[in-house]
Order: structure tokens, then sequence, then C-alpha cells
């Protein structure tokens, strides 16, 4: 995947001229990562040498990271740094991921610098260059935050899911069956070493879904014991457009390496009569994230699920970066209902929508209103 060049006229460099790096196996899903690389470099140096694209850590697995800062042909080799006011070179892009009829996903895949250097240590000594220092000391690393979006299986289906309460999880319609039972994992660790094989696992069974003439794309599982140490998310009230968000979710790669992140902002929030009812975000939504939560950056608040991403059927194409969820405050009083009776036909509630909320996410233009005729 990669070359070492020799540059003599840097082999008398001093040692204080080393970029600083960092190690991949300190860094934490969601972290800002950015990339500096030129994209069809070789076209016009000039215009793009040098130029930086912004994302987070979404998923690692050993040496291979991924991060949804969006990297274009030309950018393979790229450095990859932790944002802040000390930067930290970490790792390399080895190119960006597209589907299988070419459609970019909006990830890149990257190799830890560690890994690289390692490989080549033989290589280096050999040929008399200098190593790099080694990667500067990390900041004592935050407690792992309790799990919040779960890997939700039904039969072949799998699609994503969020705790609402010890033994309640909310996905989509979708994703699982009425009545069926379910199989619910969740991680407790958002470092790259923590892949799911060491997930709790936890079986379930759904006991709601929204009927398919219903807007809304969910279903409610009751799981058969509660969830250790769950800590309740908080629950938006308002949303703020062009706010940054994040999707929590097992889209793409599923099961094999535990939840991914992803980011973006909050691009709209469409209303009827008032009442937000959809909200659009520019989070890079696959395959699997149905469920996902949607959470608010700035203050950790549960904005919503994930219900699709936008696929033209046209031309075949899948638009990760235009996604649909339900707000939190459209579930959040049924979901109450439900908790506090028991009675699971305080869910049906969601089975209920006006016109214009029917017409909104069928992504239909309402009629035109029609004149009444005089004849």
């Amino acid at each position: 995947w990669f070359a070492l060049l020799r540059v003599p006229a840097l082999d008398g460099a001093a040692e204080g001229t080393w970029t600083p790096r960092g190690s991949a196996a300190a860094l934490r899903k969601g972290q800002a990562l950015v990339a500096c690389g030129s994209a069809f470099g070789a076209l016009r140096p000039a215009l793009f040498l040098n130029a930086l694209s912004a994302g987070v850590l979404s998923n690692a697995a050993g040496a291979l990271l991924l991060t949804d800062a969006r990297c274009l042909p030309g950018t393979e080799g790229a450095g990859v740094f932790t944002d802040g006011a000390q930067p930290r070179l970490v790792a390399a892009v080895v190119a960006p991921l597209c589907g299988d009829n070419g459609d970019s996903l909006g990830l890149t895949l990257l190799c830890s610098l560690d890994t690289i250097l390692e490989a080549a240590a033989t290589v280096l000594e050999r040929n008399r260059v200098p190593r790099p220092p080694p990667p500067l000391e990390e900041e004592q690393e935050e407690a792992p935050a309790p799990p919040r979006a779960a890997l939700v299986q039904c039969g072949p289906a799998w699609g994503s899911g969020v705790l609402l309460g010890p033994r309640l999880l909310l996905t989509c319609r979708h994703v699982v069956q009425p009545g069926a039972t379910v199989d619910a994992a969740l991680q407790h660790d958002a470092s790259p070493r923590a892949v799911h094989r060491g997930a709790a696992a936890l079986g379930g069974h759904v006991v709601f879904v929204t009927n398919e003439e219903s807007p809304f794309d969910v279903a409610v599982v009751e799981l058969e014991r509660s969830v250790p140490g769950f800590v309740p998310p908080r629950l938006a009230s308002r949303f703020c457009p062009g706010e940054a968000v994040h999707v929590e979710s097992y889209g793409l790669l599923g099961s094999a390496c535990g939840p991914s992140v992803t980011a973006g902002v909050l691009s709209a929030v469409l209303a009827v009569a008032g009442r937000p009812v959809m909200l659009q975000t520019t989070c890079a939504v696959h395959s699997g994230s149905s469920g996902g939560p949607v959470f608010s950056t700035r203050t950790g608040q549960l904005l919503g699920i994930v219900a699709s991403n936008t696929r033209d059927t046209s031309v075949g194409a899948t638009y990760p970066h235009l996604n649909f969820s339900v707000p939190i405050t459209v579930l959040q009083p049924a979901v109450a209902r439900y908790v506090r009776t028991g009675d699971a036909a305080a869910l049906a509630v969601l089975n209920r929508a006006s016109a214009g909320v029917r017409e909104l996410w069928r992504l239909q233009q309402p009629p035109p209103e029609v004149p009444l005729s005089k004849l």
C-alpha cells in the first residue's frame, strides 16, 4: 500500500523538525481528524496541493481505521492528523471507499502510522535512515461512554437501535417483524481496539411496530433483562438547523467492528402545522444504520432515530449524506405512556398522522389547490 521515499536534502534535518505524531491506539471513535492531501495534484499542483478535509474517527480494526473525512482520488498516502491546538500525525490515507456501482460511501480507509513504521523498521535500519521519534504521550483517556447504539438482529435482517430504558429499545419497523424475537448487542467501549466480540448480548421481543401506512418507521423492543449500568439519554425538546450532530450505528460494517460514528450537521428540520416531523442530516448513513440514534454533538441530547438515506432509483445512486430521521419529540410522548402503563396500545398513536405528514415522508408535493367552479 505504501512506499518510502528518501529525500537527500532532508537527511541532515535536526531532530526537532520531525512532524509530531501520536498513536492511533489512543484515538476514540468520534474524535476529530483532519486529512491533508492533494486530490488530482498532478493535474494542477498549485490548485490542489495540501487541501484539508475534516471528519471523525468512525471505526477501527487493528491497524485499519475508518474516517468520514471526505477524501478524493489522489489523496492516497496523505497524512491524517488529530484536530486541535497541537495536531499529531496518526495515520495515512489508503483509499476512499466506494460501493459496487462506484458511488462514494462518504468514508475513507486509513492505516495507522505506527503499523507502517513498524513494518518499515528493517528497511529504514538497513538504509541507515533515522527513525522518527516515538509518539508523544497522550493525555489520560476519559472513561468509556455508556453504550447507546445497539445492533439489532431479527432473522437474516439487521439494523441499529437506541436504548430509551434499561429494557426498552427503539428501532425501525423495517428492521424487525411484528411479535418476533430479536437479538440485541451493545458494546461498552468506544476505543479502536474494542471490537464487537466483547459486546453484551441480549434477547428481546418486538412489542410494537407501526403499520405500513404510518409515515413513522418505528418499532419498540422489550429486552429480556436490564442493561447493566444503563444511563438514560437526555432527550431534545427543540432542534437547531445547522448544529453539529453525529450518528452512532452499525451501518455498513454490521457486527464486525462495533458501532460506527459519523458526523455532520442538522441540515433541515421539516415541520407540519408547527410540529417537527422529520430531520435531515449530512452524516454518512448506510445500510444497517436504520434505527441508529442521532445526537447533538454540543449537548449530547438524543435528537431522533435514523429511518433512511436517499436513493435515486432512476440511476441507481445512493446518497449517504442526505438522510431522514424521526424526531424524538414525535416518539417520546407515546413511549412515555407505554413505560407508565405497560400497555402497547399507548404506542398506536404513532400510526395516526395527518395527510401533510404522510406526503412529506413520501417525498411528495402536496396536491395543488383547485379553485372551486362557479358552474
